[in-house]
């Protein structure tokens, strides 16, 4: 496969991954629209569109851009964009080829979509407490930005207090109840939500039928070790890892050459370490420099110069160090949305 450290990517768990993902949308009687910012691949985008996702959800307008180009024809970008010249030109060109949407929590930011070739979705904040309104401002905020003449086509929010180890049901309630609400304030207020989106992977299982029309997960495609620590998945779920190699036994622990610049650095407050290694649960990542991970392994260490695959904390941060995938069938796909934060 090459130098160390790269992504490895197993194509039969990922696409076991997708399927187990759109059932659990069809279950609970949503649209599926997963968060390519995890993958930022038109390879994969394309499975899980094949797979019945009605399209994608993406971060930035760069973002957009890259899946527009591969093909995508239908596409979120669930943020509260500020839109300058610059960006409004870009989104102009998007809109005229992609059925396009953006976020907005504010009729400020609102005044800045007059005119371009997209619909809206009012943000709200159903707990996480990043951005959003409060739920029942969703409908005068909602006719506000409707009679600026931006069409409104619903609401979402992102429940990102689900990742908690005893969050995960509660943080599902919680967003059932702040989209309920949001929904009937916008109704009263003369602009009916036609889509009410929400989800993240560790709440996606217990979506409340009846309230959310769409769901949003994104890390759910790949996994992680924070996915596992949380109870959504197991080891046998993760489907990318980082391979690194063996440089040292320094201080009886393992060093290996995968660090802070290939597995990321995001380490959640209850997480038990910096990542985890794929077939050696009872191993912790105890430290990240740049270039080194150093792993508290108990028994016998693997011997230098072997290789071994780690389990990054967070997915998303992972993939965006990245320029290529390689794949466990030989071959590779590239990171195409690699580095378009903007």
């Amino acid at each position: 496969m090459g130098s160390t450290p790269y992504l490895r990517l197993d194509e039969a768990i990922l696409q076991r991954n997708i399927e187990a993902m759109a059932r659990v949308a069809a279950t609970a009687g949503v649209a599926l629209r997963p968060h390519a910012k995890t993958h930022k691949s038109p390879e994969v985008a394309r499975r899980q569109l094949a797979a019945g996702a009605v399209g994608l959800t993406v971060a930035t307008i760069g973002e957009a851009e890259v899946f527009a180009d591969a093909g995508c024809t239908d596409l979120f970008i669930a943020y509260p964009l500020w839109v300058d010249s610059a960006a409004a030109t870009r989104l102009r060109a998007l809109g005229d080829r992609v059925r396009l949407a953006a976020g907005c929590d504010s009729v400020e930011a609102a005044a800045n979509l007059i005119g371009l070739p997209l619909e809206v979705l009012v943000e709200i904040d159903s707990g996480h407490h990043r951005t959003g309104v409060v739920p029942a401002d969703a409908g005068p905020l909602a006719a506000r930005i409707a009679d600026l003449g931006v069409r409104v086509r619903g609401v979402f929010t992102f429940p990102g207090h689900s990742y908690s180890p005893d969050g995960r049901h509660a943080a599902a309630v919680d967003e059932a109840t702040a989209l309920a609400t949001a929904a009937e304030a916008m109704a009263r207020a003369g602009v009916p939500a036609d889509v009410v989106s929400g989800g993240s992977t560790p709440s996606a299982g217990f979506v409340e039928q009846g309230v959310l029309t769409e769901l949003r997960p994104g890390v759910s495609v790949f996994g992680d070790a924070q996915q596992v620590e949380l109870g959504t998945i197991g080891f046998e779920d993760v489907a990318l890892t980082v391979v690194a190699t063996v440089v040292s036994h320094a201080h009886g622990r393992v060093v290996t050459d995968a660090g802070s610049k290939a597995l990321g650095a995001d380490r959640a407050p209850w997480a038990s370490g910096f990542g985890r290694v794929l077939d050696r649960p009872d191993a912790r990542v105890v430290a990240l420099s740049e270039h080194h991970a150093t792993i508290e392994w108990p028994g016998a260490l693997p011997p230098l110069g072997s290789r071994v695959q780690l389990v990054p904390n967070h997915v998303c941060t992972t993939v965006n160090l990245a320029d290529e995938y390689h794949l466990a069938t030989g071959g590779t796909w590239p990171v195409a949305a690699r580095g378009r934060n903007g």
